[in-house]
């Protein structure tokens, strides 16, 4: 049986359900959103003569946890339009609709009985080959499907999302006993496909994968701090970005869960293991009184920090009262500073002989015997292991590479000198002569499963491109980017530059991959795998030429980068951009005049020069006027001063997309242009774009003139300029940078409607960029942003 997902229904609206019914209608499948109905009506519902009877009061619960969407942080939502595709209502009138839709997610509250309860009434609904599955982040998927229909069975599993489901990766596919090999094959390429999602296959045991490894290493790390005198603050100050984890490190973790979530998680594998393992799982008693106390994390506004005016404060878990935060100082910290890649910052680390090293080395030995003691019993290989870990809990290594990182051998005889029983599974790799879980050859992965080395499958959707480069080679490098053959006759522009900020040598590679690719390619793709795709120009060196009053450089640098960005979009082959993460000034340039954009669905995309006194200067105005003129339907006559005022807006406030769809809203990307939910298909999926464009006849456009708005336009966009200036809305500084941004984007003083050439649009930019560099209070806040990472309001 073929399955295909049209409509969803989730059953819960707390904040899981109502997330995962977001996360669907993210990726365009309309959902309905049910719950119980309410027990009694408000006063405010009273008040306007509504009883129980009224569908308004017996719709409340749904209704109002589809209204929290719009105002959640961060939003759950990738544009507020899509509340549109979910429909509230509740479990009682609204079950029989259950017979139309193709999957049922049931999130309810996480007790066994009442789940069956509800399966039972679900079963009696559903049409035949309708999926069923629970979010349940741990009770037996067995034991839930016990005494349902044998469809019903057959097609029942476990899919566990992490919270905020729009944006961890994990999802977690726990097959029942009975459920069909299909169903879960079909569940797993959906997962990945559609819903963007790392997928794990896990074992139906407490609390699956990562939460099972999770509220382990977290209720350790607990157990250390209190055994070896350790503050919570210090223990945050080195659990987090210095060992690959999250800024919210362990603490801070806890109190964005919720300690009452967390509880609750780590008493189901309390109540479902023993001995010695079942001791970890056992909460400590100062986290009950802090439960009972209602310090139970952000949602409280206190959990194990307080906010106290400007001043941080920690709990003192045996005093119970809040004190000033402290961070953990020490040597070890500094040497691995300096070390280059995190295997070798985590080595230096662990093996350190002060409080840093001490208390690493006790919190990851234990962590990383218990995940070797699970292999097998949780998942079928280490690579989902690891995965669960890195897509669920952010961490940057999974156990098994960070036992790669910290030594095997070495970390092995650590644990047998201090009594630590070494797992099964451990000691075979070392007795075998292995020195590593994984080993790269040729750009090839394989890991160890138990007696040898098996492949890590390869999916070709998800191109890692350390390792492509491995394989295949570069076609020319230089410190900023790499022009790579992705095969099948497309090249890829890498960035790596520092923060993949645009220099003359980023500027140098786009000159040589176009003469390249339209010498011996179908198309180039510009993507890359850093932390973001490109935060925009390299602001350092504009602001040391400027210092130095090199303003004859800086011109012949920002003709140099105009004169690039009019390369890639003349191209006579396709150009397609694969934006994902900030995407900021320089940086949307690149993207703007791409042939097609193929964006990550996370993609924060502005151009936001005006935040460090400058407006763009490789085209950004031009381009971003440009795609609005292209983008009107053929039959309405353009309004070239609404046009210019919309992107003088967008362009003067620094406006930035909160996700590729809302891009697309601020015009960034054109309705042709496509999204990728799933951020490691990005650029298989650029690529698959390229060569379609090729295939279907691709052809350079041609360079015409463009209308402009003129006077009228630049007196209507400093009139709304001085309006806020007025209102003190904007410093003097910003009204200066507003003239020239208004200048560039009317065409100067021209009657509305006269068309210009390109070049004489970016001669007015650059000479604008130029003249603002020069000031003192836009040098004032490229310094401020290059110190505080933050811009200036002067």
């Amino acid at each position: 049986m073929s399955y295909k997902i049209k409509k969803a229904a989730v059953l819960g609206s707390g904040v899981m359900g109502s997330g995962i019914a977001a996360h669907l209608a993210n990726i365009g499948i309309p959902v309905m959103l049910l719950d119980i109905v309410p027990k009694e009506a408000t006063q405010e519902e009273q008040a306007k003569g509504l009883t129980l009877e009224d569908k308004a009061v017996r719709n409340r619960i749904a209704a109002t946890a589809t209204q929290k969407l719009l105002k959640q942080k961060p939003a759950p939502l990738t544009q507020k339009k899509n509340l549109q595709l979910i429909t509230p209502g509740n479990l009682e009138d609204d079950l029989e609709k259950l017979s139309e839709v193709d999957w049922i997610i049931e999130v309810i509250v996480e007790n066994l009985d009442i789940k069956k309860s509800l399966y039972e009434k679900v079963d009696a609904v559903r049409k035949p080959g309708t999926i069923i599955s629970s979010n349940t982040s741990g009770i037996s998927i067995n034991a839930m499907s016990e005494g349902r229909s044998e469809d019903f069975q057959k097609h029942f599993l476990g899919t566990h999302f992490f919270n905020p489901p729009r944006y961890l990766k994990l999802l977690e596919v726990i097959p029942a006993d009975k459920t069909a090999p299909e169903v879960v094959e079909f569940m797993q390429q959906f997962g990945e496909d559609r819903l963007g999602k790392g997928v794990v296959l896990a074992k139906d045991t407490p609390n699956f994968i990562a939460n099972r490894i999770g509220t382990y290493g977290l209720l350790v790390t607990v157990r250390e701090m209190q055994n070896r005198g350790y503050s919570v603050g210090e223990v945050d100050s080195v659990t987090g970005p210095l060992i690959g984890r999250p800024k919210s490190a362990t603490f801070r973790t806890l109190d964005v869960v919720g300690l009452d979530t967390f509880m609750h998680v780590s008493k189901n594998v309390y109540d479902q293991t023993e001995g010695e393992e079942q001791q970890v799982f056992k909460t400590p008693d100062f986290m009950k009184n802090m439960v009972e106390n209602g310090w139970i994390g952000a949602k409280a506004k206190q959990g194990f920090f307080q906010k106290k005016e400007k001043e941080i404060l920690e709990l003192d878990p045996d005093t119970m009262e809040y004190r000033p935060a402290q961070k953990l100082k020490t040597p070890s910290q500094e040497m691995a500073k300096q070390q280059k890649g995190l295997s070798a910052k985590m080595k230096t680390l662990v093996y350190a002989e002060d409080r840093t090293g001490e208390l690493l080395w006790s919190i990851l030995a234990p962590t990383l015997v218990y995940s070797a003691q699970l292999h097998g019993e949780i998942a079928d290989d280490i690579v989902a292991i690891d995965n669960a870990m890195k897509w669920g809990f952010g961490w940057e290594q999974g156990p098994f590479e960070v036992w790669d990182a910290i030594g095997v051998k070495q970390s092995i005889e650590k644990m047998a000198e201090q009594g630590l029983e070494v797992p099964s599974f451990a000691q075979a790799l070392v007795d075998k002569g292995f020195d590593s879980f994984y080993k790269e050859e040729n750009g090839d992965l394989y890991y160890f499963d138990g007696s040898d080395y098996q492949a890590v499958p390869v999916n070709e959707k998800v191109i890692d491109l350390k390792r492509y480069k491995k394989k295949h080679g570069v076609i020319k490098s230089n410190s900023g980017a790499s022009l790579i053959d992705l095969g099948d006759g497309i090249a890829l522009l890498e960035f790596h530059s520092r923060s993949n900020a645009i220099g003359l040598d980023i500027m140098q590679m786009i000159n040589f991959s176009v003469d390249e690719v339209e010498k011996n390619y179908k198309g180039l793709v510009i993507g890359n795998q850093g932390k973001n795709f490109c935060v925009g120009a390299n602001l350092g060196m504009i602001l040391m030429e400027a210092q130095d009053d090199n303003i004859f450089e800086l011109d012949l640098t920002i003709r140099t980068f105009q004169n690039a960005m009019l390369k890639l979009k003349y191209s006579s082959k396709p150009v397609v951009a694969a934006p994902f993460g900030m995407t900021l000034g320089g940086g949307a340039e690149v993207v703007l005049p791409a042939a097609r954009v193929q964006a990550s669905m996370e993609t924060y995309m502005g151009l936001v020069e005006a935040g460090v006194g400058l407006i763009p200067g490789g085209g950004g105005n031009k381009e971003l006027y440009m795609k609005q003129l292209k983008g009107l339907p053929n039959h309405v006559t353009a309004d070239y001063v609404n046009l210019a005022a919309g992107v003088f807006e967008s362009i003067a406030t620094a406006k930035v997309s909160t996700s590729a769809d809302e891009a697309r809203e601020n015009n960034f990307l054109n309705f042709v242009d496509g999204i990728s939910v799933n951020s490691d298909h990005l650029i298989y999926d650029a690529k698959q774009l390229a060569l379609s464009l090729h295939d279907n006849g691709y052809q350079a456009p041609r360079r015409e003139k463009v209308p402009v708005a003129g006077e009228a336009g630049y007196a209507a966009m400093l009139l709304g300029a001085e309006g806020m200036l007025l209102s003190g809305y904007i410093s003097e500084h910003d009204m200066k940078i507003a003239k020239k941004l208004a200048y560039v984007l009317s065409g100067g003083k021209l009657p509305y409607g006269t068309k210009v050439d390109e070049q004489y649009l970016l001669d007015l930019e650059r000479e604008a960029f130029l003249s603002l560099v020069a000031e003192p209070k836009s040098q004032q806040r490229m310094q401020h942003m290059l110190v505080k990472g933050k811009p200036l309001r002067n």
